[in-house]
């Protein structure tokens, strides 16, 4: 089994996976004085039972390195992945200088389409990998060029955002997409190959100005879609597919097992596209089981 969450921290992004392997991923860092200590905890707890940690960030937007400095600190980030940039801030918080500070040092490992490394998509004899597949960016591609132009200049980093696919074996495939905007992925879409998916987090947390083209959403037919916390004025809801929603549901959690994926949330959450196995899980309410 592997397990999925998706953090309620508000206007941000955070998530973490606790794979089937020695591996442990964080994506993405939303941290503040009243969630930090707990969510701390809580990965600093799952991240001792294993042998390989990594902190992946999709860009330096503040809602997405919010206590980056705090989380390493706590957990001594190591493995540090990202998108190959010079993205600069004018005003510099502590979160973005530790995120440059990482990003520029020996912990950096930069993503790209097709990236191999061991033990993130390569086993050997002494572990198994995680599953992590980076399908975007192309390095090579114009638009992501002028979106790198863009963040270094100062401008909105949205744009170098990865796409990340986690697959478990005979299992559920989850997608991120980071902040991409809804005219860069068009921009992009034939050049980026996108596999069919059980879970997919909306970018821009679940933003109309994320809103993926429905060529894109065709091609991945998700069985679900978490759609984020932004206010909801400004939320696509994605009427025609399966969604939960982050800013009813609280905390999300996937436990992902061979073809089902329990769902639980911190806050009582009715759907009615998911089957009843009376599943329970101590602190969170059960909503249903997707059976793949």
């Amino acid at each position: 089994m592997s397990t999925i969450k998706s953090f309620a921290v508000g206007n941000g992004d955070m998530f973490y996976i606790d794979h089937n392997s020695p591996n442990f991923t964080i994506i993405d860092c939303c941290l503040n004085d009243e969630n930090k200590d707990t969510i701390l905890d809580e990965i600093s707890s799952r991240k001792k039972k294993k042998n390989i940690s990594r902190v992946i960030s999709t860009h330096p937007d503040e809602d997405h390195i919010s206590g980056l400095h705090h989380l390493d600190e706590k957990i001594e980030i190591i493995n540090f992945y990202c998108v190959m940039n010079k993205a600069t801030k004018e005003d510099e918080t502590d979160s973005f200088k530790k995120y440059c500070e990482l990003r520029d040092s020996d912990k950096a490992f930069h993503i790209s389409k097709g990236c191999k490394r061991k033990w993130m998509n390569q086993d050997d004899e002494v572990r198994k990998q995680s599953g992590i597949h980076i399908l975007w960016p192309d390095t090579d591609n114009k638009h992501f060029k002028a979106a790198l132009k863009e963040a270094e200049n100062g401008n909105s980093p949205n744009n170098i955002s990865p796409v990340i696919r986690y697959s478990l074996e005979d299992g559920a495939t989850a997608l991120w997409m980071g902040d991409l905007e809804t005219e860069y992925m068009e921009a992009i879409e034939g050049d980026l190959k996108l596999p069919k998916v059980t879970l997919l987090f909306a970018p821009h947390h679940g933003r109309d100005s994320g809103k993926i083209p429905d060529s894109m959403l065709k091609t991945m037919a998700p069985d679900i879609i978490i759609v984020g916390e932004a206010p909801s004025e400004h939320l696509h809801y994605y009427p025609d597919y399966n969604t939960i929603t982050q800013n009813t549901a609280g905390d999300i959690l996937f436990e992902c097992k061979e073809n089902k994926v329990h769902v639980f949330t911190s806050n009582i959450y009715k759907v009615d596209f998911l089957d009843d196995e009376s599943m329970k899980l101590a602190g969170y309410h059960y909503v249903g089981t997707l059976n793949l």
